[in-house]
């Protein structure tokens, strides 16, 4: 059953993630799409007119490590104040690397563990130069892992939302995290 699950990952994830980006090929690009600008600490305040203020959203995160304080703050000033057409909200957490958008919450995490499914002869996808590794286990969420960054960066998913976010994201990832060379664990 789980080599059934990893096929059909495999060809299935390439197919979403080739026509999410042809739907921004085709639907433009540019400021009017939301995905660029902004950072942490301006969410705040910066619900725009007609739109809800969302509540708090709790997050659960692993301990910060040396290298995420290292690390993370580069990319944490880049995240867009909206992603994909849904708006930042504010974070409770322990680290100051956690950021997330939208109702279902589309959360971003800098500075978590190897994902322990990342293993030697697991393949990953390259979005615009950002090797992921991704985790369908949770029939409610998808979780997509960077693991060519000297962090890894994990991005959380509601399992309705196609993989648009992450594409989005690569490019501060990419600008903000240099590339490592992935280690898979044994």
């Amino acid at each position: 059953m789980r080599r059934i699950a990893l096929i059909a990952t495999a060809v299935l994830v390439p197919v979403v993630v080739a026509l999410a980006v042809l739907v921004n090929v085709v639907g433009g690009s540019g400021a009017g799409n939301g995905d660029t600008g902004g950072s942490a600490a301006q969410i705040e305040g910066s619900t725009p007119p007609g739109r809800e203020e969302l509540p708090v959203l709790p997050v659960e995160v692993p301990p910060v490590t040396p290298e995420a304080d290292a690390s993370c703050p580069a990319l944490m000033s880049t995240l867009p104040l909206e992603l994909s057409g849904e708006p930042s909200r504010r974070v409770q957490s322990d680290s100051p690397y956690a950021y997330a958008w939208g109702d279902p919450a589309i959360v971003l995490l800098c500075g978590v563990d190897r994902p322990a499914g990342y293993v030697a002869g697991v393949s990953a996808i390259q979005i615009n130069g950002v090797q992921w590794y991704v985790d369908t286990d949770d029939p409610d969420t998808t979780v997509w892992t960077t693991v060519d960054r000297p962090v890894y960066v994990q991005v959380s998913l509601p399992a309705s939302v196609d993989s648009a976010p992450v594409t989005a994201l690569t490019t501060q990832i990419a600008q903000a995290l240099p590339y490592r060379e992935p280690e898979p664990g044994p």
